[in-house]
């Protein structure tokens, strides 16, 4: 599996994969063209790529960059790799480059539903910092709030 920043060239194929998870965040083609548009707000993107499958894309992550806090807005992976390290190489790798830009935390909301995910972020050492009552539309559901402190960033790599 092999990470790299996203493109714009990227945004159709990141938004196929997404239309694709019901537990993703669904975003419209406008949203992600705007990604990587000069004005847009401070963002960053990464893929995953398997490179025995001539580099098809098989996840991303988005996450909005503020000066001290970054949050995590989107995590993708494709349904047959799942539970093979991607999601895992996606979330360590934003880490990495968020401890390299000097951020002191890293934020993210989930349902409360998506166990793999809330095992995901737990298992990287994320800790829930509370919720959002029935945040989350259709069905409705609570938003779990977690956030990871970048001190502990010498883990993640």
């Amino acid at each position: 599996m092999k990470l790299r920043r996203a493109t714009y060239a990227d945004s159709p194929n990141m938004r196929q994969l997404e239309q694709q998870s019901e537990t993703a965040a669904h975003w419209g083609a406008a949203e992600y063209g705007a990604l990587f548009a000069a004005d847009a707000p401070a963002r960053i993107a990464f893929i995953a790529a398997d490179e025995f499958e001539g580099a098809v894309i098989v996840g991303f992550i988005v996450a909005r960059c503020l000066s001290d806090e970054w949050e995590i807005e989107n995590v993708v992976v494709e349904e047959e790799h799942r539970k093979r390290g991607v999601g895992s190489s996606l979330v360590r790798g934003l880490l990495v480059e968020a401890g390299k830009a000097g951020v002191a935390s890293v934020i993210l909301e989930v349902r409360e539903s998506n166990l793999p995910a809330l095992r995901l972020y737990e298992s990287i050492g994320f800790k829930l910092e509370g919720r959002r009552k029935n945040y989350y539309p259709d069905p409705e559901e609570d938003a779990v709030l977690y956030r990871f402190l970048l001190q502990a960033c010498d883990k993640i790599s």
